[in-house]
């Protein structure tokens, strides 16, 4: 596995307030630009002085701007490849189940994969789509639950 097939997990480090209004900042600052103009440079600014500017592709500008607001909200970023494939394994520690009932969903047909040799592989969209469908059933069926419930008068 090449370095650019791997995921990039980056856990956000602990920023102070002030760091965090920053970001704030920032991502509206690139997201304002971007919405006015096909601006495509940011100019670095340091303790020492101004640097060049940077042209950017306003497509990487608009990921720095989500990017930023994920980190000023503190939530964990993962980066990845678009065409990643998983293996069952892989799959499986993704949606947090055994690599047996990924292999059992594979078999029925409801996780789309190809097969390299021997070993199947699962499209990076398809597995999301899955667990979105997987997530959506199980809110439904919590649903009925609680609809079942509450016409047995079992309201807690």
């Amino acid at each position: 596995m090449t370095t650019e097939d791997r995921i990039r997990e980056v856990t956000p480090p602990l920023l102070t307030d002030e760091e965090l209004e920053m970001a704030r900042v920032a991502q509206r600052c690139i997201m304002e630009a971007l919405d006015h103009s096909r601006a495509a440079a940011i100019t670095l600014t340091t303790d020492t002085g101004t640097h060049p500017s940077v042209e950017v592709p306003p497509a990487a500008l608009k990921l720095i701007g989500q990017l930023l607001g994920a980190l000023s909200e503190g939530r964990p970023i993962t980066l990845m490849p678009a065409k990643r494939e998983f293996t069952t394994v892989e799959a499986a520690h993704f949606l947090n189940v055994s690599r047996p009932f990924v292999i059992k969903e594979i078999t029925e047909g409801r996780l789309p994969h190809r097969m390299v040799g021997t070993h199947r592989r699962i499209a990076f969209d398809d597995l999301v789509q899955y667990a979105n469908t997987m997530r959506e059933k199980q809110a439904t069926a919590l649903d009925r639950l609680a609809d079942n419930a509450r016409e047995l008068g079992l309201d807690y």
